[in-house]
């Protein structure tokens, strides 16, 4: 065994035990966050109503039809979609390796933004679910795009490429989209959507959003093994056996099931993606048995802790749960692209 090789092998070794402990002692404290969002807002409930209002429900209480029908669905909404991005994350990163992958920096967020401005300025009675298949369409051209030009470059695609590719594929879908909100006067719509927010989450949503992140998230542990060697580079996942080409399109069709069904419900949230898979990796390793997994608790926790800042930074308003994240996200994303300079060729 060489030298190199044995300074590379910490960086693939897994560690299941902590991988354990997180998932079950995330879901605990999940559950704890989410009956502790129910509780907080403009008329702050207590935690003993929330329990009553969950196993003994009473019609003619205020407080327990608050709970059911606005904040329950919220709360739900925000753990869902945390658990959705973050996943969708780790898969991108695994199979790009790039450490800089997420749905919003590679053109599936401002694809399904540029959907959604269509969808509002020439049928604005369009349903909910097709709302979101609009969002699913746009997804899939953004990263279309992106991942088609990452492709073309001279010399292949390489994490700097896809990168840059996703940031000019973005920023233009981003203009077309704010010219048709100019042209169609749809701009306070697509703002709120930019804005990212779980608030006036209905039942009838996670009923339609639900199953495809569930379906989303059951592909992704399927495949999590396959995604593991691929993070090793293609030519070790095709020596072992790997398809990588058939690998990676069903790992996207997997990323797009999770990116359109999070941004057809809240809108376009970023960095959740970006910056949950980098402390997963930290926590339990590299194996994506367990990266996966562990990347949806701590992306649920994320987006509902979140969710609950909103509420108590300016009361009775409530601040953009997207802009929240991104002023944690902003600087990660600086770190991990100062830290990789020169070395993602």
């Amino acid at each position: 065994m060489t030298a190199s090789t044995q300074a590379s092998k910490p960086r693939y070794r897994s560690r299941p035990i902590a991988a354990t402990l997180i998932i079950f002692g995330g879901v605990l404290l999940l559950l704890f966050a989410i009956g502790l969002s129910i509780s907080v807002g403009a008329a702050d409930i207590k935690l003993g109503t929330v329990w009553e209002s969950l196993f003994h429900f009473n019609s003619d209480s205020t407080q327990h039809q608050i709970i059911l029908d606005m904040r329950l669905p919220r709360a739900l909404a925000a753990a869902l979609i945390g658990a959705a991005l973050a996943v969708a994350g780790a898969i991108m990163q695994g199979m790009t390796r790039n450490p800089m992958a997420d749905s919003g920096l590679l053109g599936l967020n401002a694809g399904a933004g540029l959907a959604l401005a269509v969808c509002f300025a020439l049928f604005p009675a369009t349903s909910f679910l097709m709302m979101m298949f609009y969002s699913f369409a746009g997804a899939a051209l953004g990263a279309g795009l992106v991942f088609g030009i990452g492709f073309m470059s001279k010399g292949g695609m390489t994490p700097v490429r896809l990168t840059l590719a996703g940031a000019a594929v973005s920023m233009l879908l981003v203009a077309i989209s704010e010219g048709i909100a100019i042209y169609f006067k749809v701009g306070q719509d697509l703002a709120f959507w930019y804005a990212g927010a779980v608030t006036g989450t209905t039942w009838m949503q996670i009923k339609i959003v639900a199953p495809w992140v569930a379906v989303g998230l059951l592909g992704a542990l399927a495949l999590s093994k396959s995604i593991t060697l691929l993070s090793l580079g293609d030519e070790v996942a095709t020596g072992l056996g790997q398809r990588t080409g058939l690998i990676k399109a069903v790992s996207m069709f997997f990323v797009l099931i999770l990116a359109g069904s999070a941004v057809s419900l809240v809108g376009a949230i970023g960095f959740v993606g970006l910056m949950i898979p980098h402390i997963a990796r930290f926590l339990v390793g590299v194996d994506y048995r367990w990266v996966i997994p562990s990347s949806a608790v701590l992306g649920s926790l994320l987006m509902v802790f979140a969710d609950i800042l909103a509420r108590m930074v300016n009361p009775p308003h409530e601040v953009p749960i997207g802009a929240l994240i991104a002023v944690i996200g902003v600087p990660f994303f600086l770190y991990l692209a100062l830290k990789q300079k020169g070395g993602l060729e």
